[in-house]
């Protein structure tokens, strides 16, 4: 919790509580559904939640934005992000039930009125939005060919609307068909941890 208001000094009381809470409300879901892994569970706020929120340091999300979590498994990134942009909208989803389940009921935990959670999969998700965000869930040609349909044309934000990718390790491979509009952001240009070496956010207009 320390190091999400040290990168993020700015928080409301309402939403350094919000963040607060999600240490218990994790521990509480991953013990019946397994949404984290074990061992990595006493890890939430540099791991989970501090890399979903490198996003926020590429842009502030407009008010009245609208994001996809493609794949979000328990809530990442769409909850922190979520919890950070109180006036934009966030729809998470993933193909797992028993996944949704916990995103739902962590949103209710936090009162997010921001938030809808779907069980589906990518590429029945019909709906437009500004940004589709997404945490390595599948390589980069197969999930930008998935949310292409899902890019609203409308645009009211800093940069335009596309893809933020989080991905770690070797992108070379996976970012060469976009090389000429991808953009790449080394995440521990924000955040000091050993943990975020290698680790990046690539951002694909579309």
């Amino acid at each position: 919790m320390d190091k999400i208001l040290q990168y993020f000094p700015h928080l409301t009381p309402r939403q350094a509580e919000q963040i607060g809470m999600l240490d218990e409300l994790y521990r509480t879901w991953n013990a019946r559904i397994n949404v984290i892994s074990r061992k990595d569970i006493d890890n939430l706020y540099e791991h989970h939640v501090l890399h979903s929120l490198a996003i926020a340091k590429a842009l502030h999300f407009q008010p009245g934005s609208t994001v996809l979590d493609f794949g979000t498994g328990g809530g990442f990134p769409g909850i922190p992000l979520a919890i950070l942009f109180p006036d934009s909208h966030f729809k998470l989803i993933d193909g797992t039930g028993k996944k949704i389940h916990v995103v739902e009921e962590v949103s209710k935990s936090l009162g997010l009125e921001n938030v809808t959670a779907q069980q589906i999969r990518g590429e029945e998700e019909t709906g437009k939005y500004d940004f589709v965000v997404s945490r390595a869930v599948m390589p980069l040609p197969e999930l930008v060919k998935i949310v292409k349909k899902n890019v609203s044309k409308r645009q009211h934000n800093a940069m335009g609307n596309g893809l933020f990718c989080l991905k770690g390790g070797s992108i070379d491979a996976e970012i060469q068909p976009f090389k000429r509009i991808a953009e790449v952001m080394n995440i521990s240009n924000w955040f000091a941890e050993e943990w975020f070496k290698e680790k990046y956010l690539i951002y694909i207009p579309i």
